[in-house]
């Protein structure tokens, strides 16, 4: 059953059970930079106390949250389809798009759909190749898969293996999909982490990808402290096979071990320490990258694409836990950083986290050229609170290109998706949602969706256990945005709409 409802009526007000904050607890303290964030590196569920679970139902039944799996939404959002997950049962992760082409990455490879029916998306192919988080994009004829596992080879037929093996390979893959039925493997390219997520930087003859990966380790041979920095790999569009890392930019210079970005606790309590990227938005338009950086946050030149330079960085040692990813405004006078608090699998959307925590983070840019300096305007967060057994926190999305406003929607994990109009950086505001009730109510169990993405007049959203979602938004504020269209979308890759 599908409801509507006025968002500005449906502030909920949870109590937290004294057993999920422990846990709460436990996810956001202990040793955060230690173990990677996102879901795919966290238990798919986790016991909650008797009165958490009792909590969750008396909510249902008193109408604060959503029922189990219940679709609600604002007055001006439809949803058109949902596709399940079908032969790729992992977690569903990142999208890309081109043409009437969707692309769905999942943590057992990833899925092409025809979109050109928005409201009855098609299967072309889905291509069986183990590796989290499979962060996918696309240029011309070229997909690109990051890998963040630790695997016996390269290969799509690959097992897990220890990253304290030498012999064990994480990093980039390149398939050829000018046949869209037939995705064909061209390349791998291992770089120092893997490839946690990975942004495209095209040019004429070559894409370049700037690889974010993180938490070295002594014990791995492949992924040694201090890993300050980023990969950059070079394909040449008409020999992919000839991808290599070419560049590994220092973007947190320092002395000792652990180079020189966010110490993290003890220093900072609470705070991821940077030990690489997780996430870069480029503005090729501009030459500017943003990058969400674990502990910082960074504005970059990109003019030279194998030589990115920091302009300039930014921490929030009080309410950032985990500097997530990143997106520009049209103008690039703006950027929003997320908070991943809890790595995806913590119930971080109730009354005792806050606003502010495992929020977005609006920065103003002023100045110019390399002078140019990022300054925190103010914090956005979902007007609605979640039940202690969904996984909620700021997550991937995109502009809604709309000439004189800042719009943006986003995906919340099991917080569902949210539009929200960041015009007025110190007053952002939510104009629409859409999301499920809790997937139990017995465990705290990750779901929800992981990337909500607009592309030439509609939202996609992929779950990660419900599948592929289509939402039409009808709103004067963002209906301007449908005479936008794109050949091409990767969000991380933002274009110049209006260009």
């Amino acid at each position: 059953m599908t409801l509507s409802h006025d968002h500005r009526t449906r502030r909920r007000r949870l109590g937290v059970g004294a057993v999920a904050a422990g846990l709460l607890a436990a996810l956001l303290t202990a040793q955060p930079a230690a173990a990677t964030p996102d879901p795919g590196d966290v238990p798919a569920s986790r016991e909650v106390s008797k009165s958490t679970e009792t909590q969750a139902r008396k909510a249902i039944a008193d109408g604060e949250i959503p029922g189990r799996d219940e679709i609600v939404h604002s007055a001006n959002v439809r949803h058109l389809a949902n596709i399940p997950k079908d032969a790729l049962p992992g977690f569903n992760s990142d999208l890309a798009f081109q043409g009437r082409y969707a692309f769905a990455g999942n943590y057992d490879g990833f899925r092409i759909f025809d979109i050109a029916d928005p409201k009855a998306p098609k299967t072309v192919a889905q291509v069986l190749c183990p590796g989290s988080q499979n962060d996918v994009s696309v240029s011309g004829n070229l997909l690109f898969l990051s890998t963040d596992s630790s695997r016996s080879d390269s290969s799509c037929n690959s097992t897990t293996q220890p990253a304290t093996e030498k012999s064990s390979w994480e990093g980039m893959k390149v398939f050829d999909i000018t046949d869209k039925k037939n995705p064909r493997y061209v390349a791998a390219v291992e770089t120092a982490c893997g490839s946690h997520t990975h942004s495209l930087v095209p040019k004429r003859d070559n894409v370049y990808i700037y690889v974010s990966s993180y938490s070295p380790s002594s014990t791995f041979p492949d992924c040694q402290p201090p890993h300050d920095g980023i990969s950059v790999i070079k394909v040449p569009r008409k020999a992919p096979e000839k991808a290599a890392v070419v560049s590994f930019p220092v973007l947190f210079p320092g002395e000792g071990p652990d180079g020189g970005g966010n110490p993290g606790a003890p220093t900072n309590p609470g705070v991821s320490k940077t030990t690489g990227c997780h996430d870069i938005t480029v503005l090729p338009s501009k030459d500017l990258a943003a990058g969400a950086c674990m502990g910082d946050g960074i504005l970059m030149s990109v003019k030279d694409p194998e030589h990115p330079k920091v302009i300039d960085r930014v921490q929030d040692n009080v309410n950032f836990a985990f500097w997530h990813s990143a997106t520009f405004n049209q103008k690039a006078d703006k950027v929003v950083f997320t908070d991943e608090l809890g790595g995806g699998g913590g119930a971080t959307c109730n009354a005792q986290t806050g606003p502010n925590r495992g929020a977005d983070g609006i920065y103003d840019i002023v100045g110019k050229g390399e002078s140019r300096k990022l300054v925190f305007r103010g914090y956005y967060k979902i007007p609605r609170h979640q039940a202690d057994t969904e996984n909620c926190v700021a997550h991937n999305g995109s502009l809604i290109p709309v000439k004189g406003r800042d719009l943006m929607v986003q995906a919340w994990y099991q917080g569902g998706v949210s539009v929200w109009d960041f015009t007025d950086s110190a007053h952002p505001e939510e104009i629409a949602y859409f999301e499920r009730g809790p997937l139990t109510t017995d465990t705290l169990t990750v779901g929800g969706s992981w990337s909500a993405y607009y592309y030439n007049g509609y939202i996609y959203s992929n779950d990660i256990a419900k599948g592929f979602d289509v939402l039409k938004l009808t709103d004067r504020r963002t209906d301007p945005a449908q005479r936008v269209r794109l050949g091409e979308l990767n969000v991380q890759t933002q274009p110049d709409y209006f260009g």
